[in-house]
């Protein structure tokens, strides 16, 4: 081989000879299908003017993909629970949905303080809202409870000074609609 290229410049392309390809023949196990839909949504920190806004968008998308509205209100539920801890608690964030057939995902997430104790904010009448936000009528200490109670799995990613994380997970029948 070291013979076939001497002669040949950096400009040159040397000849392919006795090289196989890199791959002879591909199988559905090289390739991830991608979800049917993936958007994400910013949230701004103490923004209660658009407070919300999130969680109203990816209604609208379910409502135009013509899903339940059973699953579409369990969504919402969580969508704006999600977003509301966001906008007391968490710096800015985002909320993303991402739709496949047979599952949904909303996930949650904000550069905020983070949850010390994970355990603890998720008893219900826990909450670390302050007297402003009481007085707006948050604080109630239900958010993370309603988003367990709506969702069908629920994990957060959280410890103090790291943020925050919250996949809520939605399991559809055959089909992508629920019965």
């Amino acid at each position: 081989m070291l013979a076939i290229l001497r002669g040949l410049t950096d400009n040159d392309n040397p000849p392919f000879i006795n090289t196989l390809p890199a791959r002879t023949r591909a199988t559905s196990d090289d390739f991830k299908l991608m979800p049917l839909l993936k958007k994400c949504f910013n949230i701004k920190s103490r923004d209660f003017i658009r407070a919300g806004e999130a969680t109203i968008n990816v209604q609208n998308i379910l409502k135009s993909m013509d899903y339940d509205s059973r699953l579409i209100r369990r969504v919402a539920i969580c969508g704006y629970e999600g977003e509301m801890n966001v906008v007391m608690h968490g710096g800015d964030g985002s909320l993303c949905v991402e739709v496949d057939t047979d599952w949904l995902i909303l996930e949650v997430s904000d550069d905020g303080p983070g949850i010390e104790d994970i355990e603890l904010a998720m008893k219900a009448g826990y909450s670390t809202a302050n007297d402003d936000y009481r007085e707006m009528g948050f604080g109630a200490g239900m958010g993370l409870p309603n988003i367990k109670k709506n969702s069908d799995r629920l994990h957060i990613e959280s410890g103090k000074g790291q943020g925050t994380v919250v996949r809520m997970f939605f399991f559809m029948p055959e089909g992508g609609k629920t019965p």
